[in-house]
């Protein structure tokens, strides 16, 4: 089964699971790069309230074709409980050429009702049913706690599509 991890991270979280989930599904990754300048305090306001309104933005061309993987793992930040601006930009353009997804996300906390929101958002948005779902507080990411990542990516490896 090829695979593409696809992953918008503006602190670098979310890049680093993006980075192991890869790896453990034998995989490519494609870092989607916003064009809005999103640093500082004020980029970090500006992105919550964007998510909130659920816009998109402009991103950078993507280098891989979605349409040429079985799976397409899609990683966000949450962002005010959604789904970061650049990744519903991603799903919005190239939903149509998913054929199956997963899903990861981080956030800064343990959210199990607002991060279910989040991916039943990108599941709409998608139009598809994700085989698999993970969540990582910043927690586990500082912590390297990647149980649930090796558990994630053999989900995913074990599928037959």
């Amino acid at each position: 089964m090829k695979t593409l991890t696809v992953f918008y991270s503006r602190t670098g979280n979310t890049k680093k699971i993006a980075q192991e989930t890869a790896k453990l599904v034998q995989g490519d990754i494609e870092e989607i790069i916003d064009e809005k300048n999103r640093n500082g305090l004020l980029g970090w306001l500006i992105s919550g309230m964007d998510a909130i309104l659920k816009k998109y933005t402009s991103i950078k061309q993507i280098k891989k074709n979605p349409s040429q993987y079985d799976m397409v793992i899609i990683g966000t930040p949450m962002w005010a409980t959604n789904i970061s601006t650049p990744i519903r930009t991603y799903i919005h353009n190239y939903k149509d050429d998913f054929k199956n997804v997963a899903f990861f996300c981080t956030s800064a906390g343990n959210r199990p009702k607002d991060t279910l929101k989040m991916f039943k958002d990108m599941e709409n948005l998608c139009g598809k049913n994700p085989v698999a779902l993970v969540s990582f507080s910043e927690r586990d990411i500082k912590t390297n706690s990647f149980e649930k990542i090796n558990e994630f990516a053999e989900k995913i490896k074990k599928l037959e599509l």
